[in-house]
């Protein structure tokens, strides 16, 4: 009589070490995701921001940036920054502290536009307003500019 012997299937055969190979795995991977989320999250409200988008219109408008880095004026990579919100001293005084650099790039070259300011209540007030080209690391003072408006 021939005996019937049947094999283990592949996982049964391999599970002391896919259980916890997979379970590291997935661990790291929610770890790698929830980084790339916040990352992009905080972007996305930098983006959004009323300084940057100031800032990347000014950037795109000013003559001496587009005979340098050419037209069109795109924004270029990931951009650093912080925009932080804090009550002040009474719950209409809110002060928000804002340092971004954006990369920005045209068809001749690269540079960056830099705003440092803060908002009080609903004014934004810059202590600097500047674009910087890569290949010369020449500053164009966008402050002077910025307040002529006001």
């Amino acid at each position: 009589m021939e005996k019937n012997t049947q094999q283990k299937s592949w996982f049964g055969r391999n599970w002391i070490w896919v259980v916890p190979t997979g379970g590291c795995l997935t661990i790291v991977l929610l770890g790698v995701f929830g980084i790339g989320a916040a990352i992009f999250g905080g972007m996305k409200m930098l983006k959004n921001s009323e300084p940057y988008e100031y800032a990347v219109e000014e950037a795109s408008n000013n003559q001496e940036l587009i005979s340098r880095i050419g037209e069109p004026v795109e924004t270029d990579g990931i951009m650093q920054g912080s925009l932080n919100y804090s009550n002040g001293k009474s719950s209409a005084d809110i002060t928000v502290p804002l340092d971004i650099t954006v990369p920005l790039k045209g068809p001749k070259g690269k540079a960056s536009v830099s705003i440092k300011g803060e908002k009080l209540n609903t004014d934004w007030e810059y202590e600097a307003f500047y674009i910087t080209i890569k290949d010369t690391q020449e500053k164009i003072n966008l402050l002077d500019k910025a307040l002529e408006g006001f």
